[in-house]
């Protein structure tokens, strides 16, 4: 087992500034050629520390962020429009991208967290003419 320190998210297995104990074979293919991790040392402990500075005021101005954002949003509705046939199905898809446009420059709001699930009931989906 290689002892690690993750320099960047790794879905699964922690954030940036983790010590974690992966496969060596993991460590040696995938983590270091990709730059995602490098070898713990005593001097890595201040590396550490360092990240976990900015990922506390990363995660400070993000929550602010947040919160700024939600406010935007609830203020008004976002609306996004998409080809339908006569029984209201879609004929594609509302993605994620096409969301982030949709709120255009109310708020910020990266595409990648977006996360689109199923209409709880037929009443979220309207038609417009």
């Amino acid at each position: 087992m290689a002892k690690m320190i993750l320099t960047h998210e790794v879905a699964g297995l922690g954030v940036a500034g983790d010590v974690v104990e992966v496969k060596d074979g993991f460590a040696r293919n995938f983590l270091v050629p990709r730059r995602l991790a490098t070898p713990w040392s005593e001097g890595g402990e201040k590396q550490i520390e360092s990240m976990r500075k900015a990922r506390r005021a990363k995660a400070l101005a993000s929550v602010e962020d947040a919160h700024a954002a939600r406010d935007a949003l609830q203020s008004s509705p976002v609306v996004v429009k998409a080809k339908a046939g006569q029984a209201g199905r879609l004929f594609g898809a509302v993605t994620a991208a096409d969301i982030a446009k949709a709120i255009g420059d109310r708020a910020v709001v990266d595409k990648r967290r977006i996360h689109v699930g199923h209409p709880s009931s037929p009443s979220e989906i309207t038609r417009s003419r």
